[in-house]
């Protein structure tokens, strides 16, 4: 029974990113102190790392974030992003320049755009390929190294793109938020090119479903004090809640 139960949390844990204890233990049927004593002996093979409640996926031997088939990650928590990319929408008006970063999320936001007198720019092919063919909004992608894997581009090329631009908005994704409220990231080549959109907006949006909060990550993109607002969901960690108020971010629940 073990191996098979190896096997599904790492699965889940794949698909998730991150997966709690509790979680994994109503799903799989047994204690919680079972499945710490299973995250324990994974962790200890390198199959995955401990985060705050739960566990992730190991980030050594190239696996990061972005290396997962991007309509897995797109299909995890679907209804919570839906509802940050309802509420992020409310904020752009008519005329606004809008930079949005790669991840699921902002391209849930890119399709509530279709329609809108925006301008957008990105280094997405997500949201490339969901307002192509849009007559309203005006559509600048910016240059770089592609990434098949999770369709985007990045690197030197995309940063010098991004010194510019100058947008009202910026919508970054994030693979968490620390309990000290700063924005990490696991996608090495992308974080440069998130601090480049911070510096080109004028107000900074980050966009984390409420798993995400801690969530993981092996870099900081920036400090809390640096966020305009964070949008999450209702059921989101508390404290951390807090420690971004704290900072001077707005947080809107949904």
């Amino acid at each position: 029974m073990k191996p098979l139960r190896d096997a599904e949390i790492l699965r889940r844990i794949r698909l998730d990113r991150v997966v709690s204890v509790e979680e994994l233990a109503r799903e799989l049927a047994v204690s919680q102190a079972t499945i710490r004593r299973d995250l324990h002996r994974l962790e200890r093979i390198g199959a995955l790392v401990r985060v705050h409640g739960g566990a992730a996926v190991a980030m050594g031997d190239g696996a990061v974030e972005g290396d997962f088939p991007f309509d897995d990650v797109a299909a995890v928590n679907r209804a919570d992003k839906e509802a940050i990319a309802a509420r992020a929408v409310q904020l752009i008006r008519d005329g606004d320049v809008v930079l949005l970063d790669i991840g699921t999320t902002t391209v849930l936001l890119a399709r509530r755009l279709r329609g809108r007198r925006v301008t957008v720019v990105t280094s997405s092919l997500a949201v490339l390929d969901e307002l192509r063919d849009d007559q309203a909004v005006e559509l600048i992608l910016l240059g770089g190294l592609l990434r098949r894997t999770y369709h985007c581009l990045g690197g030197s090329l995309t940063e010098d793109c991004l010194r510019q631009v100058r947008a009202r908005w910026a919508f970054l994704g994030t693979s968490g938020v620390a309990p000290d409220a700063a924005i990490l990231d696991t996608t090495m080549d992308q974080v440069p090119v998130k601090r480049g959109m911070i510096k080109a907006a004028d107000q900074v949006v980050v966009l984390a479903d409420r798993h995400k909060l801690p969530g993981h990550g092996t870099l900081r993109v920036c400090e809390g004090s640096a966020i305009d607002h964070l949008i999450t969901n209702r059921g989101a960690n508390a404290a951390i809640v807090d420690a971004c108020l704290a900072h001077g971010t707005e947080v809107l629940l949904t």
